[in-house]
């Protein structure tokens, strides 16, 4: 990976401070911190090429020539560059970094909510027994593979989870999500069992040395959430479902199985550790999209 261009002192030292005070008072993930951080280092490198040293000293008009300059970036990117600067602007002005300002009225639509893709349920089995058990390896792939469907976890929660946070009597996991919250997912018997199969018989013949984290890679490392990731792509092109699959599709798949099952709405959100129950209720859309689909297939008059 090439290095980042140098920035100001002025730049670097706004953008280390604001990160300390989302690491520290607000439990940023390592995602969002490394995605905070690489939008500001752009926002600092243009701004830094208009003569100024920091940001304390960018003004309105400056801010829009700025969003003007992303008109070639996808609008998805745009919007999260620009919201990582105005976050960073309304934590300056709160701790008296700099001067209120009135941010700039920035009108542009906002993208499409794109559907969250879910695999049907022969799709879903076509990927989870695609899986030969013939080395540690692909028994970790297998157990990971059913944990991800069987619990909906995050990739990078699950990538996270230490030997310790398998609570054994509850048949559960303790999961520690964004911001440092913490919630108890209980997990299927299936999926438990692949679990116990793994800690049993793959893991020690993975592991180099002691170590905590639950999941590990190849080295006898610690499972990164790129590593988990790429597992689940190529799982998905041997089983021949081709690109687009990945492990946040596992977790989609999971909450849209549990509201077809009649699972009730709040309890999923509790289960995905959804902060909002807005954001839960986007699958709410999916699942009725595929009933109106069945009712055109099958009804005479649709």
């Amino acid at each position: 990976m090439a290095e980042k261009t140098e920035i100001g002192d002025g730049f670097r030292l706004d953008i280390e401070s604001f990160l300390d005070h989302l690491r520290h008072e607000r439990g940023a993930s390592p995602h969002t911190l490394a995605a905070y951080e690489n939008d500001l280092h752009l926002a600092a490198l243009w701004f830094g090429r208009q003569g100024h040293a920091q940001f304390g000293q960018v003004n309105s008009p400056e801010v829009v020539a700025y969003h003007s300059q992303l008109a070639d970036v996808a609008p998805r990117t745009r919007l999260r560059r620009l919201a990582a600067l105005r976050s960073l602007n309304r934590w300056m002005i709160r701790t008296g970094r700099r001067a209120q300002w009135d941010w700039p009225d920035l009108r542009f639509g906002r993208p499409l909510r794109h559907l969250p893709k879910a695999l049907p349920a022969t799709e879903l089995t076509q990927l989870l027994e695609n899986t030969d058990l013939d080395s540690p390896r692909n028994l970790r792939d297998r157990a990971f593979l059913e944990l991800l469907y069987g619990t909906g976890l995050r990739v990078s929660e699950a990538v996270s989870l230490r030997t310790d946070a398998v609570l054994t009597g509850d048949q559960a996991l303790r999961v520690t999500g964004k911001r440092g919250k913490t919630r108890i997912v209980p997990v299927p018997t299936e999926t438990w069992s692949w679990l116990e199969t793994y800690v049993r018989e793959a893991r020690p013949q993975l592991a180099s040395k002691p170590l905590a984290a639950l999941w590990l890679n190849d080295r006898g490392g610690p499972l990164s959430r790129q590593s988990a990731d790429r597992i689940v792509r190529q799982r998905a092109r041997r089983a021949g479902l081709g690109r687009g699959i990945s492990a946040h599709t596992l977790r989609h798949t999971y909450a849209v199985h549990l509201l077809e099952g009649g699972a009730d709405l709040r309890a999923v959100q509790e289960l995905l550790g959804h902060a909002s129950l807005a954001t839960t209720q986007i699958y709410t859309q999916l699942d009725l999209r595929q009933t109106e689909n069945q009712y055109r297939k099958a009804h005479p008059r649709a």
